[in-house]
Formats: structure tokens, C-alpha cells, sequence
């Protein structure tokens, strides 16, 4: 219960709140390593802190390493934050058959999709079209097989933005949050918003990514500094007046 209680301090950004709920449950059971998992990222989200989630995982991995499958996302979420990319492919082959996730909302990517942006962010622009390219394929069956699934949906306006198919990935983002929108599902439905903008910022449009962000964050849910501040999805809207004003609003407060 009370580790539920603090998931919901997290959607609604509210830290301080947050640190207290998880400093208990790890009262109560302080080697539980997903606990353990969420205090670290609670750091990484309000202050844009990785060393605390790093440090975490280390031991983890010094001293418990069956373990580090139930924490694959904190995990990948470190190295890209940390722009650590030999260490991000590495993490990709712990998850074995399940699909990474960026944050707790419900948009499973894949790991053929962060193969791809991996290779984008090292400047591999031949290895990317070829991730991306083996991605869609997959993906693809993905849609077909729930053509009303949002956030399948969504993962392919991801993969085609990345291809540069700037008409087809703005058309699947829209429509994937057409189809789950906030009315329907709070959390997710603002998720599918916070990949439009990424979507829209991949190809070249920073006015819509800049608006749908705006609109992202009005909303509880996954958004947080540290995403903003330290991953390089955002990479394209850095520098832009628009984002940083919106990456300062989530800023801690002193």
C-alpha cells in the first residue's frame, strides 16, 4: 500500500511526499531491491541526479546480478541519461523476451527501437536505419495485430520518425492519441502526448513539440526534470526558449 501511495507522489511530481512513503516501505523491508530501485530514481527525476540510481545498480550488480532483470528499466534509463552507450546495449540484452519502458506508464518499446536510438545519438546513421528499419517490421505486426492500441501505435510513429518519414510518424502519433486520449486514461493517455512531442521533435517540427510537451505536463504522470533535463530523445528541442522554459518550470525549487 504504501508503495502504491508513493507511485502516486510520483505521478503528481510531488518529491518531498514521495521520499517519505518509500523511506518507509524500506523501513519495513530495506533490502527490497525495486524499492531500492525507486528511492534512486526519485533522485534522478526530481534533480536530474543519476549517481544515486548508478550507485544502486552497481551494488546490485556486485551483489546480487540475478536481480538487475527486475530493474532493466532504471537501469537502461541510467546509461542513457549518462550517455553511456556501450553500457545501454549492454542493459538491452538482460531483457531478454520483455519490451523496455522509458518511465511506468504503459508504452512498451522494443528493444530493436533502442537499438536504433542508441545508434542515432552515437552518429551511426547506417547501423540506426537499419535498427529502425528491422523495428518497423516488427512493429508493424505489433499494429495490425491491435489496430485500435494506442500505444503500439505510437511506438511506430516513434520508429518512422526515426526513419525520416515525417508525414507517417506525425499521422500515427496523432492518431494514437486519438485513440487514448487523457479523457480515457489519465496516465497513459499523457504519455501518448509526451511521445507525440518527441515524434514531432524527431522530425523537425518544434513548434508542435514544444505545444504538445506544454500540454503533456499539465498532466500527472511520467514527465519529470531528469527526463527532460538528461535524456537524449529531447535532444532536438535543446536550446529552444520554448522547451528550456518548460524544462525550468519542472526544475527543483530551492
Amino acid at each position: 500500500m504504501l508503495q502504491q501511495i508513493a507511485l502516486s507522489y510520483d505521478y503528481l511530481r510531488r518529491y518531498a511526499d514521495e521520499k517519505l512513503m518509500l523511506d518507509r516501505v524500506l523501513a519495513i523491508v530495506p533490502n527490497d531491491t525495486e524499492t531500492q530501485a525507486a528511492r534512486a530514481w526519485m533522485e534522478f527525476e526530481s534533480h536530474a541526479d543519476t549517481r544515486p540510481l548508478h550507485q544502486m545498480i552497481d551494488s546490485v550488480r556486485a551483489t546480487n546480478p540475478a536481480l538487475l532483470p527486475t530493474i532493466g528499466d532504471a537501469w537502461l534509463v541510467s546509461t542513457l541519461a549518462e550517455r553511456d552507450f556501450d553500457a545501454a546495449t549492454n542493459v538491452l540484452k538482460a531483457f531478454g523476451e520483455n519490451k523496455p519502458h522509458l518511465s511506468s506508464d504503459n508504452v512498451p518499446l522494443t528493444s530493436l527501437f533502442v537499438e536504433g536510438v542508441i545508434a542515432r545519438m552515437t552518429k551511426d546513421d547506417a547501423k540506426a536505419r537499419s535498427a529502425f528499419t528491422a523495428a518497423r517490421t516488427e512493429q508493424e505486426k505489433a499494429v495490425q495485430a491491435q489496430p485500435n492500441f494506442g500505444p503500439a501505435l505510437c511506438v511506430l510513429g516513434l520508429i518512422d520518425a526515426g526513419l525520416g518519414r515525417k508525414e507517417e510518424a506525425l499521422r500515427e502519433g496523432q492518431h494514437a492519441v486519438e485513440l487514448l486520449s487523457v479523457e480515457k486514461d489519465s496516465l497513459n493517455g499523457a504519455a501518448l502526448i509526451k511521445y507525440l512531442a518527441i515524434i514531432a521533435a524527431w522530425v523537425g517540427d518544434k513548434d508542435l513539440a514544444c505545444e504538445e510537451l506544454a500540454t503533456a505536463i499539465r498532466y500527472p504522470g511520467c514527465l519529470s526534470y531528469g527526463h527532460l533535463k538528461l535524456l537524449p530523445f529531447w535532444d532536438p528541442l535543446r536550446g529552444d526558449p520554448r522547451f528550456e522554459k518548460i524544462v525550468a518550470s519542472l526544475a527543483p525549487k530551492q
